[in-house]
């Protein structure tokens, strides 16, 4: 576990076709540093919500693992995804994971994530914020979601790159 006073995740997800290659970026901030920037999750065949699903999850997974005096915030300007795992999910679970009108999209993804959400509920809190709106986070993690699918890159990694304006002219979703 790492300590961190304040981390505030920025995560997105991205898809050139729907569906098509799909990936997904976050942007974490902690403190006054310098964000630290993530791509990864690349899809040859997922969807727009795959990858917005995917980028949620991951940005779970980095606050399982820190300890903080204070909520941890993730930020996604997917009202689908933050629906799935915080609202909709318990009504689904209630039926046995099953939805009147057919079946769940991405159910595999949303149970685990849902399963990731109701164990760090106490611990995050999961806003939801409009996309191509100029916010700095959300523009980074458009940014890095688009560089996966550029790169193709299965496995997160880190970003390097010295200055932001450089990052943030780099090919948007």
């Amino acid at each position: 576990m790492v300590n961190r006073e304040n981390l505030k995740i920025f995560c997105d997800g991205a898809c050139s076709g729907n569906p098509g290659n799909a990936g997904s970026g976050l942007a974490l901030y902690e403190g006054k540093k310098q964000p630290t920037l993530i791509y990864g999750d690349y899809e040859e065949e997922g969807t727009n919500n795959t990858a917005e699903l995917n980028a949620l999850f991951k940005a779970m997974s980095i606050a399982k693992n820190v300890t903080s005096p204070n909520i941890i915030e993730i930020c996604s300007d997917s009202k689908y995804s933050i629906e799935c795992i915080t609202n909709w999910a318990y009504g689904w679970k209630a039926k046995g994971w099953k939805k009147k009108g057919g079946e769940i999209k991405n159910l595999e993804t949303i149970q685990k994530a849902h399963t990731l959400f109701e164990e760090l509920k106490n611990k995050i809190k999961i806003t939801h914020v409009k996309g191509h709106a100029g916010l700095e986070g959300n523009e980074l993690a458009d940014r890095m979601a688009v560089y996966t699918i550029i790169s193709k890159s299965k496995e997160y990694q880190k970003y390097s790159y010295t200055d932001i304006d450089e990052v943030l002219a780099l090919k948007r979703g």
